[in-house]
């Protein structure tokens, strides 16, 4: 399937009680191609009143004694299941529409992101009637049993880099367990979440259920943060936003759900088959140029197989096609915006400056669009500053290490820990690795494979909770304890 190449922009308004409005303060931003620097659309940008209303029409959706409120858990799931079916259905304008808000690659969006969407929305859809209490064994004449309720109003704030994929993942283990949700999407990629509104409405949702309000971190973010009706604020993003978010939630004691940041290791030691463990440590850390939260952009490669590993990257790095990201043929594409895209750069310029050898790349690409150069450096400590932060975009930095203690160390020695790989033929080298890095996931062999089955999240400043699998579902229910007097004991 090929891309639309100019697809229509359909929805631009907010979401709120299943209506398509325009914001009560009657402002507007615009959102622009990244690829071309061109704006796509005007979109309505929601603020304070947005937001009240938002989460009104959500607590509303909550009442006892509504239509949601008194679904089965099965027709909850049904709700999910034809939302998956929708999305299906309009696949290719979504990814078309993706690729040209966010600048990702239509390929990816087409065959990774948006089928990783549907396969969540599905299995959450699947635990909805199937994930409950328990009769509990109780001292004394007493029935005791706890019952899984809903935690109410789900605030969601959605990255730029996974729009569809993330929003998707959001709403479908809040749905599962009977929860509404007000979702603001990143400024930077409104589209495909008003689009998504559209298809929550042909499902037919109850009003109030998904509400989606797009806007800016300080006037709508921050509204849906501090709302005192908001009772769990699920949140994507850079780890310094997460530390603010925790603060106003801490306010409220209110719950917070977050997936922060990043600098993963992955380590390749002199074993493993070379030629793969190059490929894959390329290409998941230039994945999505970059701007993946868990990329592998921190390589530690043993010293007798370094040069061979770093000539063979730098061959590869060689041969990316840089170009639009709706196109088949190409495999990069340009950053989200002029912020990231000037950020990256920076970044760059600090490597060299603070003495690595930058191999390939480093450079913008053309004079239209933010392009960068798939970028690698070698003779790189860990020290220097791209070895020490989240660059978010196309930069890999080839590190060298001499024994296994000395690697775990320095893999480490970060404040984030979100994720890790191992690339050895020896398993138990893998299996202790594996469990002495400090990292939500650990990869062996390969990076980023296991699907929505499998719990995602952060160790240490790369978050609290887990997004995926069972594990996922937890931060959406509050346990109830019930025990009634019995005449007798049973």
């Amino acid at each position: 399937m090929s891309a639309i190449k100019n697809p229509e922009v359909k929805y631009t308004q907010l979401f709120i009680n299943n209506q398509f409005v325009d914001a009560k303060s009657g402002k507007t931003f615009d959102t622009i191609n990244p690829a071309t620097m061109e704006k796509l659309a005007t979109v309505q940008e929601g603020g304070v009143e947005d937001i009240n209303d938002a989460v009104q029409a959500a607590k509303e959706a909550l009442d006892f004694h509504s239509e949601y409120r008194q679904m089965d858990a099965s027709q909850r799931a049904g709700l999910l299941f034809k939302l998956a079916d929708l999305i299906e259905r309009d696949i290719v304008y979504l990814a078309s529409l993706e690729a040209s808000d966010n600048g990702k690659l239509f390929k990816n969006a087409l065959n990774g992101d948006i089928p990783t969407a549907v396969a969540g929305l599905r299995f959450y859809a699947g635990c909805a009637d199937k994930v409950s209490g328990s009769v509990v064994p109780s001292d004394g004449k007493c029935f005791a049993y706890t019952r899984y309720e809903p935690v109410g109003v789900i605030g969601a704030i959605v990255p730029w880099n996974y729009p569809i994929e993330l929003t998707c993942l959001k709403i479908a283990p809040a749905i599962a367990m009977g929860n509404a949700i007000v979702i603001k999407p990143a400024e930077q990629t409104p589209l495909t979440a008003l689009y998504l509104a559209s298809l929550i409405k042909e499902a037919e949702f109850p009003p109030g259920v998904v509400n989606i309000v797009p806007g800016f971190g300080p006037t709508t973010g921050g509204p849906l943060v501090e709302h005192a009706d908001v009772k769990l604020i699920t949140f994507t993003g850079s780890t310094e936003v997460g530390k603010l978010i925790q603060q106003k939630a801490g306010e409220q004691l209110k719950r917070v759900a977050l997936e922060l940041g990043g600098k993963s290791p992955l380590i390749i030691f002199p074993d493993a088959d070379l030629d793969k463990a190059v490929e894959v440590a390329h290409s998941m850390c230039m994945v999505n140029q970059g701007q993946c939260c868990v990329a592998a952009t921190r390589t530690y490669v043993h010293r007798s197989i370094y040069e061979e590993f770093v000539r063979k990257t730098v061959e590869l790095a060689k041969k990316h096609k840089i170009g639009n990201p709706l196109d088949d043929d190409v495999d990069h594409g340009p950053q989200i915006d002029k912020e990231q895209f000037h950020k990256v750069l920076a970044y760059i310029e600090s490597g060299v400056r603070q003495g690595a050898k930058l191999e390939v790349g480093g450079k913008r690409v053309g004079d239209e669009g933010f392009f960068i150069e798939p970028t690698v450096f070698s003779n790189v400590t860990d020290s220097m500053t791209i070895a020490t932060d989240e660059i978010f975009g196309p930069v890999q930095q080839i590190l060298h290490f001499s024994d296994k203690e000395e690697v775990i160390m320095r893999a480490n020695k970060t404040p984030y820990g979100l994720g890790a790989g191992v690339f050895t033929n020896d398993l138990s080298t893998a299996l202790e690795v594996s469990a002495r890095l400090d990292a939500g996931q650990v990869y062996v062999n390969q990076y980023m494979i296991g699907g929505v089955q499998v719990p995602f999240g952060g160790f240490k400043a790369s978050g609290i909770g887990r997004e995926f699998g069972l594990d996922g579902l937890h931060q959406y229910y509050e346990v109830k304890a019930v025990v009634i007097d019995m005449p007798v004991k049973i």
